[in-house]
């Protein structure tokens, strides 16, 4: 299905026809966007990350509108007017990146945010491991956020109209209650070995060498990341996906 470049105030006007609130479109740049219209499935993974890599995006159309001069692709963000099925991941690793907005549900393996994309669902997210540790982020689900495991850090806290279903992992000095995030973990007595493969957690008297990002929650931080980047699980149970053709460098 062909994608569109549209103006502001066209995204604006499809919101309104799909009943999208205003206090949430309201925190997107008022730019041009691509709608995809109607919903989408990929069968790889998906970059929220700079111009760099947007030829891995299908949804990028070469040359874009006049307004751009020429700039290959420019875009501020996807719009998928509906549903939004990747059989991979979707990564966001940098900053000054495209925002995805789904009007309909999100089914992805893993969903990695920790640059500045803004991820805006109409519907339900189901994914196996959602990670979110940027506080320039605006994240805002008005259904249900399915996962195996959540890990929400360094202040990053998205905004659920529904529940987590699913283990949440989050700073000691988070109060779910007063934040307004309601839980329900469908294994409470599980421990993060029962949820997560070996290769991602630290064993017991290992040093964490280099990983010390959220070694303290028993975690290796950059192996998970890289993990997700190559395509590899990190849940038990989690299903190995095409890599991306070409990764962008860490750090």
């Amino acid at each position: 299905m062909e994608t569109i470049y549209q103006t502001w105030a066209e995204t604006v006007a499809l919101f309104e026809r799909r009943g999208f609130p205003q206090e949430t479109y309201n925190t997107l740049d008022e730019e041009e966007y691509i709608l995809h219209p109607g919903p989408a499935a990929l069968p790889g993974s998906l970059w929220l990350d700079d111009h760099q890599y947007r030829h891995q995006n299908p949804w990028i159309k070469a040359g874009g509108r006049p307004e751009y001069e020429g700039i290959d692709g420019a875009v501020t963000g996807y719009v998928i007017d509906g549903d939004l099925h990747v059989g991979g991941n979707v990564l966001n690793l940098d900053y000054g990146s495209p925002s995805l907005i789904v009007l309909g549900d999100l089914k992805v393996a893993n969903l990695v945010l920790t640059g500045t994309s803004h991820l805006l669902v109409q519907g339900n997210i189901e994914v196996e491991t959602f990670l979110g540790n940027s506080t320039e982020q605006h994240v805002e689900v008005l259904g249900d956020l399915r996962a195996t495991l959540a890990i929400m850090w360094d202040e990053f806290l998205p905004e659920i109209a529904g529940r987590l279903h699913g283990r949440a992992l989050l700073p000691d000095y988070v109060d779910l209650d007063g934040c307004g995030l309601t839980v329900e973990d469908p294994t409470p007595h599980a421990g993060l070995a029962d949820l997560l493969l070996p290769e991602v957690l630290l064993a017991a008297g290992q040093s964490p060498g280099e990983d010390l990002y959220l070694a303290d929650a028993g975690l290796r931080y950059d192996h998970m990341i890289d993990r997700m980047v190559q395509g590899l699980p990190v849940t038990r149970g989690g299903r190995t996906v095409a890599p991306l053709e070409e990764l962008p460098p860490r750090g």
